[in-house]
C-alpha cells in the first residue's frame, strides 16, 4: 500500500472488499444486509456474528451463514424464542 491509497476498510464493519475479515476464518460481508430481507416477513434482518446467522426476529427464524454465504432457506433456518 502507498502513502496515498487508503485501506479498504470501513470503521463501522470492516473489510468492503472480499468475503474474509481476517485469520483463517471467512466472514460476512454486512453490507449485503441492505439488500437482503426475511424470505418469509420481509423484514429485515439482524446479523449475529457471534452464531454466523441473519435473525429475523418478525419470523422467529435465523438464517445459516456458512463460508461467508447466507444461507436463506426457510429449511435451513433455526426457529429461535422471541426473547434471543
Amino acid at each position: 500500500m502507498t502513502p496515498d491509497t487508503k485501506p479498504d476498510t470501513d470503521p463501522d464493519t470492516g473489510p468492503t472488499t472480499g468475503p474474509t475479515t481476517g485469520g483463517d476464518h471467512p466472514g460476512f460481508d454486512r453490507h449485503m444486509l441492505e439488500a437482503l430481507v426475511c424470505p418469509v416477513t420481509h423484514a429485515t434482518l439482524h446479523y449475529d456474528a457471534a452464531r454466523q446467522e441473519l435473525v429475523s426476529r418478525a419470523a422467529g427464524l435465523a438464517f445459516p451463514i456458512r463460508a461467508g454465504i447466507p444461507i436463506m432457506l426457510i429449511d435451513e433456518a433455526r426457529q429461535i424464542k422471541a426473547e434471543d
